[in-house]
């Protein structure tokens, strides 16, 4: 019988309980809605960036170690420019034009004109900025991933004591009307946190993930750069 008074002073589809809902109530689910909507425009954009971040930096990764075998830094260098959304031609690529560049100043100048110099220094010191650089890129827009995944379920909860706090309201100015006086803002409460745990969880678990290849991408970059230093010192100081 409850339920049957309750269904015929309120509308529980999601169009019925926005018409109910006040002011406060709409702007959170609006807020709710507007975060969800940013992280899932990021997500797609980090999926398509690390996609196409892991298919250049294979590719490049295979002609990088016959370029080097056979000493061909010029083209080295053309390889790395040809693949611009890979982190590791784009770390490895510095390093190769500071090589470059050490090497003809080695060159043109002599040992004894460029002081204390060091080419195997300055080229580490070169793909360390370059790491920095591209890990920055990597994680660009994880942070609001992350601050989505920590503040919409208390966005939602705020919705819900709003909520509760207007329903025992309406409970009070009915002068204890039943259940009918407060399902209006249970449902408000409800549907806040609903809301709040639907935008959270997605965000929290692709921020997870997406920590992880950056993370990965992390190793290979100083797996390759670690190489590429290798090779540098059986081409000798100079």
């Amino acid at each position: 019988m409850f339920h049957l008074l309750i269904a015929e002073t309120v509308d529980f589809t999601f169009a019925g309980m926005w018409e109910q809902m006040g002011f406060f109530a709409k702007a959170v689910l609006i807020a709710l809605v507007v975060m969800f909507v940013v992280a899932l425009a990021i997500i797609f954009e980090r999926l398509r960036a690390y996609g196409r971040a892991k298919r250049q930096s294979v590719a490049y990764i295979m002609q990088l170690r016959t370029l080097l075998e056979e000493r061909k830094i010029e083209e080295a260098i053309a390889a790395a420019e040809a693949h611009p959304d890979s982190p590791i031609a784009k770390v490895v690529g510095a390093g190769l034009r500071e090589y470059l560049k050490g090497l003809e100043a080695l060159h043109e100048e002599g040992p004894d004109d460029v002081g204390d110099f060091d080419l195997v220094d300055a080229v580490n010191r070169q793909m360390e900025r370059a790491k920095e650089r591209e890990t920055a890129n990597l994680k660009r827009g994880l942070n609001w991933l992350a601050t989505t995944g920590s503040t919409a379920p208390f966005v939602g909860l705020l919705g819900t004591v709003v909520g509760i706090i207007n329903s025992f309201q309406g409970l009070s100015d009915d002068g204890g009307g039943g259940l009918s006086s407060v399902a209006g803002g249970i449902s408000e409460a409800l549907v806040a946190t609903a809301v709040g745990l639907l935008v959270a969880i997605p965000a929290v678990m692709l921020f997870n993930a997406f920590n992880g290849k950056v993370e990965a991408y992390q190793i290979d970059m100083n797996d390759v750069a670690s190489e590429f230093i290798d090779f540098v010192l059986k081409e000798g100081r100079y």
